[in-house]
This record gives structure tokens, C-alpha cells and sequence, in this order.
């Protein structure tokens, strides 16, 4: 028998590919991080030993989800004025809020928060663009979930930075901090056209 490091047997699995299938009593191999194979559960067991079975016989098995748009630290501002048109809602009540609150404590909890949220609801992946960017990683790494990191860019000064020079060289060091890492990545994020000069 093979020796892998993981299987995990489900009553159904739902793979991506091809369209339209449910695989029923299947086994999903692991072997360094990777999927090995996806097999009918009786060829597994007779082909595969593991280290770590898991048993998900009441369960359904999918990919993991990606949240492709975030602000992870900004969960500890839900529901503030959330009822208001967006310029009124950042003018008049984000915007100052992060002004008195927004730190990279700030930011490490909240982004722990929001990961626990959605490791919950099965995101393994999620975008982020926020903020003290290096606190995010810091809990995405320390609970093991993958993000692609926004560098952020604005330009008008923050706790974080205070010129778009600043934002550019710090995202720049996160880049280069974090540019072999197997669970961060990093891509530049400029926040919006009403905030982001053409210059910049």
C-alpha cells in the first residue's frame, strides 16, 4: 500500500470539474499539500494508507470557497450607519471612524475575526485590501488561510501612511517580505477613482 498523508472520505464530493457531478462515497487523497487523486472510496482503501483519515460520512465535500472582495478588519465596524448612500456612509461616519480607531491592533483583530467567519462558512482564499496590510497576513498565516494581500494605496493620509509614497514603499516591502510565502501573495490596490488621483 501507498502511504499518503491524508485521506478524507465523504458520503458526497462536489469537484469543479466536470459541470454537474456529485460523487458519492469518494475519497480525496492529500500527499504534500496537494490533492493526490479523487478515487471511489473502495480503491483508496485498498490502494492508499494515511496518516490522518478524516470521515465525513453526513457530509458533503467541495473546493474551497474564495471571498474575492474584503476589508477583513473592517468587521469590527459592522452594521456603523450601514443603512446610508456610500459617499454620505465613508464622509460622514467610516472615514472619521477609521481616523479615531483604524491601528495595526486594530486591524490584526479584526482581520482574526472575519477569518474565523469565513473559515466557518468554508472560505480557504480571500482578497484583501485594508490598512496595516502586514497584520492581515499575520493572522491569515497564523490561522493557516490563504490571502492575496491589496497594497493599499489612497491619497490622503492614515494611521498607516501619509503620503501615496509611502503607501507605494510599504506595499513594496510587504511585496518583498512576503514574496515567497505559500499562503500570501500580494497585488497593488488602489482604492477607487474618487480617492486615487490620475498622478498617482
Amino acid at each position: 500500500m501507498e502511504s499518503i498523508d491524508a485521506i478524507i472520505h465523504a458520503r458526497w464530493i462536489v469537484p469543479v470539474e466536470p459541470a454537474d457531478t456529485v460523487l458519492e462515497n469518494h475519497s480525496l487523497l492529500i500527499r504534500d499539500g496537494r490533492i493526490l487523486a479523487l478515487l471511489p472510496r473502495n480503491e483508496a482503501e485498498s490502494a492508499y494508507e494515511a496518516k490522518v483519515v478524516h470521515e465525513l460520512s453526513h457530509h458533503v465535500l467541495i473546493p474551497g470557497l474564495v471571498n474575492a472582495h474584503s476589508h477583513a478588519a473592517m468587521s469590527l465596524l459592522r452594521g456603523l450607519a450601514d443603512d446610508l448612500p456610500l459617499m454620505t456612509w465613508l464622509n460622514e461616519h467610516i472615514w472619521p471612524a477609521e481616523q479615531r480607531h483604524v491601528s495595526a491592533e486594530f486591524v490584526h483583530d479584526g482581520a482574526e475575526l472575519a477569518i474565523a467567519e469565513m473559515l466557518l462558512g468554508g472560505i480557504t482564499c480571500f482578497n484583501d485590501m485594508y490598512f496595516f496590510p502586514e497584520m492581515t497576513a499575520k493572522a491569515a498565516t497564523q490561522a493557516g488561510i490563504r490571502v492575496s494581500l491589496g497594497m493599499i494605496l489612497i491619497d490622503f493620509p492614515s494611521s498607516y501612511a501619509q503620503s501615496p509614497a509611502e503607501y507605494f514603499d510599504k506595499g513594496l516591502s510587504l511585496h518583498d517580505h512576503y514574496r515567497h510565502h505559500p499562503l500570501v501573495s500580494t497585488v497593488f490596490a488602489p482604492h477607487s477613482p474618487y480617492t486615487v488621483s490620475e498622478k498617482t
